[in-house]
């Protein structure tokens, strides 16, 4: 009878081991295979080529469903933003997502779900800790870098209970700034030119739930960037 029952519990050891093995396999971090067909379609670039790719959240995600049209006129300018995602994650799909990519230059915005929480706790240490990796890494792959600004957000419609998100936004972005000033690179604040008169949150005109841009919020950020990516190319 207790060889039985030992024999028993080992099968269910066993079983709960497979169980959390193959619960592990399902979730992958990163979400590497998001781009992975789209990375392996794009053709190989030549000499003369000058793609710019934009590594960064739903905002860059949504940017060329809602401005298809500068997307067409810059067909150099690839799209590798993720929905949800923090600076963790994209650290993590880096190498998968621009260095492979062999682009001239990376922008990169981060910060917003960092501040959300979405992947854990918010710590502004860790978070520049990984734009400034990306930098590094990118620079070490001799890609020129342009970093942005976090968007204002007064709130998260999905995190309710984050009540000081401007104060993070506006600390995160200062520091940001002064790193790139510091290191001379490229620095495109967003957010001034983004934030409502209480110099907090967007504007309606501008974003429909606080945090998302509408098309001209993306017309805004345009008329910021393009001039600095062509001065770099």
């Amino acid at each position: 009878m207790r060889k039985s029952i030992w024999v028993n519990l080992l099968m269910l050891v066993i079983c709960m081991s497979f169980a959390v093995e193959a619960g592990a396999q399902k979730h992958e971090f990163a979400n590497y295979k998001r781009f992975a067909k789209a990375n392996s379609e794009l053709p190989k670039v030549t000499k003369k080529d000058k793609r710019v790719v934009f590594m960064g959240n739903s905002i860059t995600e949504g940017w060329p469903s809602h401005r298809p049209e500068w997307f067409k006129e810059n067909p150099n300018y690839v799209g590798r933003g993720i929905s949800g995602q923090t600076s963790y994650q994209f650290l993590l799909r880096f190498r998968e997502d621009v260095i492979k990519l062999n682009p001239k230059v990376v922008v990169i915005n981060a910060g917003t779900n960092d501040v959300a929480e979405n992947t854990g706790p918010y710590n502004e240490e860790f978070t520049f800790g990984n734009i400034v990796s990306m930098v590094n890494i990118a620079k070490a792959n001799k890609i020129k870098v342009i970093l942005t600004s976090v968007l204002p957000a007064k709130g998260f419609g999905w995190r309710p209970d984050i009540k000081d998100a401007p104060e993070k936004i506006m600390a995160l972005n200062a520091r940001i700034k002064k790193y790139a000033e510091e290191n001379k690179i490229p620095y495109v604040d967003y957010y001034t030119a983004l934030v409502d008169t209480d110099g907090r949150s967007i504007p309606a005109k501008y974003s429909r739930d606080g945090v998302h841009p509408l098309p001209d919020g993306y017309k805004v950020m345009e008329a910021l960037i393009q001039p600095v990516i062509k001065k770099l190319l």
